[in-house]
């Protein structure tokens, strides 16, 4: 079970503590960790259970952590990074590298860079990951490498900027904007817009502040940004690589003419950085040349 020491303290009780802090609710930390969410609850009852105070104040809004909880949870995250390192060194030598991504991978460069990598790196298996968490999976060492649209607020992780690509709007098939060859902010924001605050690519701060949306409705996985947007709930904006990775009948994406471009981002945790990052770098560099 991997308890910690004398210790009632399992591995996957910090797990959860951890990604409940991460994703912000039970729900999401139980999609993320392929958990029932009740499992997730059993475990941070039992965590608190064993070590004898309580980890986290919760409400109908929002989850927040306790004095002692703070404490823990830093100490957790100590510990599964130790248990990343391990494995990573365990791994040194086998051949693989897991890279991860929050919503798309790259887009329509996806199969043009599994081809380059299979000439590139003969003898080591690529692994597109598809981790919804602000580091792409890096935090907690489930990748090696990261494509970023939206940079995390943590200096662990170093990043090159590798290129860009062109705004889309998403929609449902009927919305009054399907019918333009291309849209502005200024029309997007004249309904509700589905955001992905933590990982998406968009934030209100894409708008002047006296023209943004009013109203945002907040979604967590990509999954939950398409259903909302196809039942015409909202409109989404995004970067092109989602417009050519996630196609679904009864949505469409239009170009947004007066956007900037979203900036795409290589990235890997600072202190153990993969050993073949310049050529993987240089790799995906050439495929926005």
């Amino acid at each position: 079970m991997n308890k910690m020491g004398g210790m009632d303290v399992e591995l996957r009780q910090l797990r959860c503590l951890a990604a409940v802090m991460d994703e912000g609710t039970f729900t999401d930390a139980a999609i993320e960790l392929r958990m029932s969410q009740a499992a997730v609850s059993r475990n941070i009852a039992a965590l608190e259970q064993s070590l004898g105070v309580r980890l986290l104040e919760r409400t109908t809004r929002s989850i927040n952590l306790t004095l002692p909880g703070e404490r823990v949870l830093a100490k957790a995250r100590r510990i599964l990074s130790l248990l990343a390192d391990l494995e990573r060194e365990a791994r040194a030598g086998t051949g693989r590298v897991r890279i991860g991504y929050a919503w798309s991978a790259l887009g329509e460069h996806t199969t043009e860079f599994q081809r380059r990598w299979a000439a590139a790196f003969v003898s080591t298996e690529l692994q597109l990951v598809r981790s919804n968490t602000p580091t792409g999976g890096l935090s907690d060492g489930t990748t090696d490498f990261a494509i970023l649209r939206r940079l995390p607020a943590t200096a662990a992780v170093e990043h090159v900027r590798i290129g860009e690509e062109k705004r889309y709007c998403s929609m449902s098939s009927d919305d009054p904007l399907a019918a333009k060859r291309s849209v502005t902010l200024e029309q997007i924001a004249q309904r509700a817009v589905a955001m992905d605050l933590r990982t998406g690519s968009t934030s209100l701060e894409l708008w002047p502040e006296q023209g943004r949306p009013r109203e945002v409705i907040p979604i967590h996985d990509i999954e939950d940004w398409l259903n909302v947007i196809g039942s015409g709930k909202a409109r989404g904006i995004t970067a092109e690589s989602t417009a050519h990775q996630y196609r679904r009948r009864g949505l469409v994406y239009r170009p947004v003419r007066d956007a900037p471009p979203v900036p795409v981002y290589a990235a890997w945790i600072r202190k153990d950085p993969p050993s073949e990052r310049e050529q993987i770098v240089e790799l995906l560099m050439g495929l926005y040349r």
